[in-house]
């Protein structure tokens, strides 16, 4: 496993701010695809930011008790669109929803969750997750990856008139850079967007 990063969300000074439109006693967690696909590293998708993350995640989980939402991202999507060669290049990912690589951790799983959300896409914004949240919630967004199925989420959630804190140091992207782009990226989209730190979303609780 590698160290852990310092937290980007310090570092992304102009976005890092949460103010009372994102207090989180009016939030719902919501923990991308908390998996063993992504989080073992003995797999081709492991993220060697995941345990640093995770002891993130688990810290606003006992924040948000009653409030937290998981999803799972699994392989079933229709292999008669660009998928099937999706899948052609990652056949190690080419197996049934049922396969263990697609469990949630041991840890997750024993998270007491609210909600699992399972969607055969990158980005998890849908008619599932707003039954549960309502079409414009307040979302405090953590998980893996963030150069994938958290930004895929995050940007059509605040384009859709959700209001989102991304919490910076309890995501975990395919590797640091990456990580650090696409925190960036979805900073750019304040204030529908904003990044946070896990101490900073602890301090509104």
């Amino acid at each position: 496993m590698s160290t852990a990063p310092t937290p980007v969300g310090a570092e992304l000074t102009p976005h890092t701010h949460v103010d009372p439109a994102h207090d989180s006693s009016k939030a719902w967690l919501l923990v991308i695809d908390p998996q063993v696909i992504f989080a073992e590293q003995s797999s081709d998708w492991a993220s060697p930011m995941w345990e640093a993350a995770w002891a993130n995640i688990e810290r606003l989980a006992e924040a948000f008790e009653g409030r937290v939402i998981l999803t799972r991202w699994i392989p079933t999507a229709d292999r008669s669109t660009s998928w099937g060669e999706y899948f052609e290049a990652w056949p190690f990912a080419d197996v049934p929803a049922s396969d263990p690589l697609y469990d949630l951790t041991p840890e997750a799983a024993a998270l007491g969750a609210s909600h699992v959300i399972d969607e055969p896409t990158f980005g998890k914004w849908g008619t599932q997750l707003t039954a549960i949240t309502g079409g414009s919630p307040r979302l405090v967004v953590a998980g893996v990856s963030t150069d994938c199925c958290v930004i895929s989420t995050v940007l059509p959630a605040a384009d859709s008139g959700a209001w989102i804190t991304l919490v910076g140091d309890a995501c975990a992207g395919s590797d640091q850079g990456n990580h650090e782009r696409a925190l960036s990226i979805m900073g750019l989209f304040a204030p529908q967007v904003r990044i946070a730190t896990t101490n900073e979303v602890l301090s509104l609780g």
